[in-house]
């Protein structure tokens, strides 16, 4: 291969190799030399052909010592394919090398080969690379855009959704009744259920129910269910069950995301504000798809463990969008608690979007970021002039802490200033992991 600062000696020596002249007998008579550009004929493009051989210097001259086997154009043409794996013949290989200074189309054969066989691993990790579906996507789109493109809101819950399917396209038929304990935090304590992996699919079918419903969508449960609690429909579709559920729970699940993906994608800008109500709260569509992927990341990790079956994080964006919800709804979770006599009294009290007392929450690694937390009351504004503690924990582990599957008094956190807030703060991100 020649370069840009090869001398004229380097270019010199690079294999040049003629185009071959017309033939209408199948290349029957190769002996009669092709006239080159550089002559004033009326010859074909001289290309430079990198990655082969040198054939011109390895051609064999009339003082060789061994002669080129003269075989027709279709064996040699044959004989491409071992050629490039080596395994010709030393005969062959000659033959095959002097036929390629000789023949354009053979020689452009012969460079693709090579590099297909570069492409070919005695060994290779069968364990896909977990980003490998983001990059070819991000190429695709890249090269031809969406014409109806997701909205960035909905793409976590679009991305988590996938990534479950692709694990439950990898178990077997066995693992998807491979017992499963969901676990969540109630008032003081850790709850669980103890359902299946197939059972684990029928809950978010049922809760994704309630999104499918908000949108004018059949609901898996029928009509008149949109009321019940995100408990009570899974409940209810467990019980409306005639045997336990399968593998068969996969299809119609994947086919309601697949729904509610197109459906908020062709549905325009006014769809996001419209209300999801989970029973006895409600969030807005943009909230509640990252409210449903946070639950499908957190149940997809309940299957891996039960399968044994490696599961990474989502990204650190839909982390952070992630987290952000959280840290949002943790004023209000903090006032019901408040309410219920589970947290201290409030101390000083604001008036509505004026700063208040707050907790500084610091979440470390992807995803993470800073947040103020208001503790007194869910309308004031959560300030770092007012904050009088703070709280540092990784994405992952306050990502568990909301889902219900670390104790609040277990959590690894850095904690530095007023304790009770901190503590009410901790129990309140727990308090919001349910079923």
């Amino acid at each position: 291969m020649t370069g840009a600062n090869d001398g004229p000696e380097e270019i010199a020596r690079a294999p040049r190799i003629p185009g071959p002249r017309p033939a209408a007998d199948d290349h029957a008579d190769l002996t009669t030399p092709l006239r080159d550009v550089g002559d004033g004929g009326d010859g074909q493009d001289v290309r430079d052909v990198q990655g082969l051989p040198d054939f011109t210097d390895g051609a064999p001259s009339a003082e060789a010592a061994e002669p080129v086997l003269e075989l027709p154009h279709r064996v040699l043409k044959s004989l491409l394919g071992a050629w490039a794996l080596s395994a010709c013949s030393a005969e062959e290989t000659r033959a095959v090398e002097y036929h390629l200074t000789e023949c354009a189309p053979c020689a452009d054969e012969a460079l693709r080969l090579r590099d297909a066989v570069g492409l070919l691993h005695a060994e290779r990790d069968l364990d896909l690379d977990p980003l490998l579906r983001s990059r070819v996507l991000e190429n695709c789109l890249g090269r031809r855009p969406a014409r109806i493109p997701v909205p960035a809101w909905a793409t976590p819950y679009d991305a988590e959704t996938a990534r479950l399917d692709a694990l439950l396209r990898d178990i077997g038929e066995s693992e998807w009744h491979a017992p499963v304990r969901l676990k969540w935090f109630e008032d003081e304590r850790r709850v669980h259920r103890k359902t299946t992996v197939a059972g684990v699919i029928g809950h978010l079918l049922a809760v994704d129910g309630l999104v499918a419903a908000s949108l004018g969508l059949d609901d898996p449960l029928g009509a008149g269910t949109d009321e019940l609690s995100p408990a009570e429909r899974t409940d209810q579709y467990w019980n409306s069950a005639h045997r336990p559920p399968t593998r068969t729970i996969r299809e119609p699940w994947r086919e309601q995301s697949h729904t509610l993906i197109r459906t908020v994608s062709f549905a325009g800008r006014g769809v996001a504000d419209l209300t999801v109500t989970y029973g006895d709260f409600a969030l807005p569509l943009r909230d509640s798809l990252l409210e449903r992927a946070f639950e499908c990341w957190v149940h997809a990790e309940d299957i891996a463990q039960a399968v044994a079956y490696p599961y990474d994080p989502p990204t650190g964006a839909h982390m952070h969008g992630m987290i952000d919800l959280a840290a949002r709804q943790l004023p209000a979770a903090l006032a019901g608690r408040r309410r219920a006599g589970l947290a201290a009294p409030a101390r000083e009290l604001v008036t509505a979007g004026s700063p208040g007392r707050s907790l500084h929450l610091e979440i470390e690694g992807a995803g993470g970021g800073h947040w103020y937390i208001a503790l007194d009351s869910p309308a004031a504004l959560g300030s770092r002039d007012h904050a009088v503690a703070q709280v540092a924990m990784d994405a992952v582990e306050f990502c568990q802490l909301i889902a219900g599957h670390v104790p609040p008094e277990e959590a690894a956190a850095g904690q530095d200033g007023d304790r009770e807030a901190i503590r009410d703060v901790l129990f309140a991100a727990a308090s919001l992991s349910r079923l």
